[in-house]
């Protein structure tokens, strides 16, 4: 065992991700006995429904464009637990990962031994991975952390952070059991990352939601910037590997911006991004040079859209709800010149996998005439036989699925599906979760 997965399996061995407990105490906790690294430098804290991640990543890169040495957190990961704590754009190196959580580590049993003589349960492992990150990234040290939550908001590990900007993505149904059931209610939890003396920029809301946002940032009297109100995406076009963006910022307009990511989705996590940037480093009032902004060319965002195979074309997309099938499906479309396309789709547990499969069947109409039902690893996925009476109940004819617990097989079925009949323009894509993803993506880089 490397001393990175004897890390891991500590980290493991705490409560799991999808056991996240609505507390904060504890986290400022262990701020307090770590010496507050939550306040080294000046943080971007991002929250939202869909696009968390790939906007984290846009900012990253435009701050980098900067000259600022970023450090990003994000969850949940697809191959290694270090991708979720990047500095300059890269996953923190083992090394590192290991010297400052075995740094920490007693600390933290601190911490443990307090709660569990309250009758409380210890720090659960996505509140150990997030102090990890915060002692990672005041060791670096960093210029600035862009800091994704990993749920809801109000009382995410992360939020022991205070933003100097708070960013909102578009924001809809998901994990309804524990934030709420109406755009609303989400919205309530979400605000929640909105601080005094902050700044709010937020993506086009439903209305419900939009007025939550609005209330709070007027209450705590910070300055605030809307998408279509005070900035927007002026246009955009398809092209080669990605689309071309011009944006109308809160200070200027930039034009001519290529991002090398597909889908009107990704078009507006861009606006969103640049909107973050220019109220991080100018309040919002100060235009930035076109030329740094330019390097959004370089963003990459693996797991959305990303192409990990060609001849045939495979495709991974880590869409989880049904709002962000709809995002992928329009993107696939739009983007792609699929003669045919097979899904391979596997879903956890807590997901709307009924709404996800019958909306795939909607967006992608006759596209899709091969399904692949699967499952990852994780003990949180849906048992592919399981998922294939749901697949039936939203209307996937029976002659149209297979069913298999095997991914190498589900591999092999799909990419012969894509190449039946020597079609050269048959692709394949896999989304339903990030788990299964990465699994899949690691597969296929392995193969290469």
């Amino acid at each position: 065992m490397s001393e990175l997965e004897r890390v891991y399996a500590e980290l493991l061995a705490r409560a799991p991700e999808n056991k996240i407990e609505p507390r904060m105490a504890p986290m400022f906790r262990a701020m307090e006995v770590l010496g507050e690294p939550n306040k080294a430098c000046p943080v971007i804290h991002i929250t939202g429904t869909n696009g968390k991640t790939s906007t984290a990543r846009m900012i990253e890169s435009l701050l980098r464009a900067h000259d600022l040495r970023t450090g990003r957190y994000s969850s949940p990961h697809l191959v290694s637990v270090t991708e979720r704590i990047s500095i300059d754009g890269e996953p923190v190196d083992d090394e590192t990962f290991v010297r400052i959580w075995d740094e920490i580590a007693p600390y933290l049993d601190v911490v443990d031994s307090e709660l569990q003589a309250n009758g409380e349960n210890r720090l659960t492992y996505f509140e150990a991975v997030t102090i990890l990150g915060f002692a990672i990234f005041a060791d670096a040290p960093v210029d600035v952390l862009v800091l994704e939550v990993g749920l809801g908001g109000i009382t995410d590990a992360t939020n022991v952070a205070d933003g100097d900007v708070s960013v909102i993505t578009p924001i809809s149904l998901d994990h309804t059991d524990l934030l709420g059931d109406t755009t609303e209610l989400i919205a309530e939890e979400k605000v929640g990352i909105l601080k005094p003396g902050g700044y709010l920029v937020s993506a086009v809301q439903p209305v419900d939601a939009a007025d939550v946002l609005l209330r709070q940032a007027r209450e705590l009297e910070v300055p605030f910037a809307f998408e279509t109100l005070d900035f927007k995406l002026l246009e955009r076009k398809v092209a080669v590997g990605g689309q071309m963006l011009d944006i109308q910022g809160q200070a200027a307009r930039y034009d001519e911006l290529f991002l090398p990511l597909y889908g009107a989705h990704q078009a507006q996590n861009a606006a969103v991004a640049l909107a973050a940037v220019e109220a991080f480093l100018g309040g919002g009032a100060k235009e930035l040079n076109v030329e740094l902004i330019r390097q959004l060319r370089e963003v990459t965002s693996p797991g959305r859209l990303e192409i990990v195979r060609t001849a045939p074309t495979v495709l991974v997309d880590a869409g989880h709800n049904p709002d962000g099938v709809q995002a992928a499906a329009t993107a696939v479309k739009e983007s792609f010149g699929f003669s045919r396309l097979v899904l391979m789709v596997g879903i956890l547990q807590e997901k709307d996998a009924a709404g996800m499969l019958y909306q795939m069947r909607e967006e992608y109409g006759e596209l899709v005439e091969d399904l692949c039902l699967t499952q990852s690893s994780s003990p949180r996925a849906i048992p592919a036989g399981e998922l294939a009476n749901l697949a039936l109940e939203a209307g996937w004819p029976e002659e149209d699925l297979h069913v298999t617990e095997d991914l190498e097989d589900a591999i092999e079925w799909c990419v012969g599906r894509a190449e039946a009949g020597n079609d050269l323009a048959g692709g394949v894509l896999v989304t339903g979760s990030i788990t299964l993803v990465g699994e899949i993506s690691l597969l296929l880089k392995g193969r290469e």
